[in-house]
């Protein structure tokens, strides 16, 4: 397989018109719980807020998002089905997905995870697909801040 057809198959359509939906989450305004990651790897950046209900559930996300096309999507990913979700779901969808991206699990039942499965082959790529689900799990564990 050539460079370009490994490319081509990495960065699908669906893949690719992902990275659009994160305008639908902008991180502006106050935010109860936030966090900054950073990867080792590449040196993708994402800062990510979140509010949430009494009950622990977001109500409301917002991303500010500096990666490839793979940290972009997994991060419209997530944000597109976080509303109602707790720091438990979250938690079982890393879990999942890093076992997934070990080799040693299905890929995780998170609505339009499966864009994201052309990055499984290409190792170099998974720091940044994980990137905001370690963002968001930080988020969940940081001090909420009052408004």
């Amino acid at each position: 397989m050539t460079q370009a057809n490994s490319t081509a198959k990495l960065y699908t359509p669906r893949l690719l018109s992902l990275s659009a939906q994160l305008a639908a989450f902008p991180l502006i305004g106050d935010f109860q719980k936030t966090a900054e990651v950073r990867s080792r790897t590449c040196g993708s950046t994402i800062t990510l807020g979140i509010n949430l209900d009494a009950g622990g559930r977001i109500t409301k996300i917002g991303m500010l998002v500096s990666a490839c096309a793979i940290g972009q999507s997994s991060a419209a990913v997530l944000a597109m089905a976080a509303e109602g979700r707790s720091a438990h779901d979250f938690a079982q969808a890393h879990g999942d997905i890093e076992q997934w991206l070990s080799g040693e699990g299905a890929p995780p039942e998170w609505p339009g995870f499966d864009a994201l499965e052309p990055a499984l082959p290409h190792p170099g790529r998974h720091g940044a697909l994980m990137l905001p689900w370690q963002a968001v799990m930080q988020a969940f564990s940081n001090e909420t801040r009052q408004a």
